[in-house]
């Protein structure tokens, strides 16, 4: 069972890129998921599914990890100092040159101002690059994120539409922060509860993604073939200029060979997941405004989220194919 499990969460990227096949043919077996009328206990599934990724992450980290922290403190700070900063910029950067429209713009802004995903710790793995500070950057970064996404996002999409940074700021602690520290107390306190919930908790992290990936593909289909041009390779640039920069970046300091692949595979690889909860909760919405055309606008902010999920999938996976054959000098 523990090898089937782990087979199904390697190949997260196979999932994906099947999963946004599947929802383009057939659209309606995933738009459930994101249609807000569907709720569990009053709360939408998006929010909900991705609270329950956070959580699972949650319960893979320990005081430990913090302790951790603070004996690689340069590393990990810049590892987490390039995600906030190459991404945000190189979104706002490419939305500017493609001239986007406002609210394929402030999606595609949105998503570079998210931090790494529980996915490229998997990739992380595969490359047989630096698995534990992989970890502690994601983790960093996500607690990060909970000030930095709102403030970034605030500052790069106000370009396009008011940004209110206060509102998310509440959902990024909600989606976020309280799913997290949630794992992380009941990984203190329960252990052996926890033990059999762990691992599962990847192969569900990468159904939700699925879904929601699925989900707003289907819903947006039409979208994204009117915008496919700029869109698919706008999204493509966004990651690989991550990966690429953020490899060169800790080539430029001169870091080890594993740190310049983990480095790469955390600044190119975003949490899409939570990319898209953010631009579907309905206050982001309704920045747009309430017109015809601001409603047609805040359709398309969720649409870069998920060509990123599928993207930046597809590029980590084919990287960690060919470092994973391709060992270090370290290694060596």
């Amino acid at each position: 069972m523990q090898r089937a499990l782990q087979f199904v969460t390697n190949a997260f990227a196979l999932w994906v890129v099947l999963g946004t096949a599947w929802a383009w043919v057939f659209p309606d077996h995933f738009k459930w998921f994101v249609d807000p009328s569907n709720r569990v206990f009053g709360v939408k599934l998006i929010p909900l599914g991705l609270g329950l990724i956070m959580f699972g992450m949650g319960i893979t980290l320990s005081f430990d990890d913090f302790r951790a922290v603070l004996k690689l403190p340069w590393t990990v700070a810049a590892g987490v100092a390039a995600q906030f900063a190459i991404m945000p910029l190189l979104g706002f950067g490419l939305a500017r040159a493609f001239s986007l429209e406002s609210g394929l713009a402030v999606g595609l802004i949105l998503v570079s101002c998210c931090p790494g995903g529980t996915a490229s710790n998997v990739v992380t793995y595969l490359a047989r690059a630096n698995l534990p500070l992989s970890v502690l950057m994601t983790m960093c970064s996500t607690l990060g994120a909970v000030f930095l996404t709102p403030l970034l996002t605030g500052w790069l999409a106000g370009k396009y539409v008011e940004i209110d940074r206060w509102n998310l700021f509440l959902n990024m602690i909600a989606v976020v922060l309280v799913p997290v520290l949630a794992g992380l107390v009941l990984n203190q306190f329960l252990p052996r509860a926890v033990r059999y919930v762990k691992p599962w908790s990847p192969v569900l992290s990468v159904l939700i993604i699925v879904l929601i990936v699925g989900g707003i593909i289907g819903v947006a289909k039409g979208k994204i073939v009117e915008h496919a041009g700029d869109l698919l390779l706008v999204v493509f640039l966004l990651h690989a200029g991550g990966f690429g920069l953020g490899y060169g970046i800790a080539r430029l300091f001169r870091f080890r060979q594993a740190f310049r692949r983990t480095l790469s595979i955390e600044v190119g690889m975003q949490n899409s997941g939570l990319g898209s909860s953010l631009a579907k909760t309905d206050k982001f919405q309704h920045q747009f405004g309430a017109t015809e055309a601001g409603l047609a606008q805040a359709a398309l902010a969720p649409v870069p989220s998920a060509v990123s999920a599928l993207y930046h999938c597809v590029i980590g996976s084919m990287l960690a194919a060919y470092w994973r054959w391709r060992p270090s000098r370290e290694e060596g």
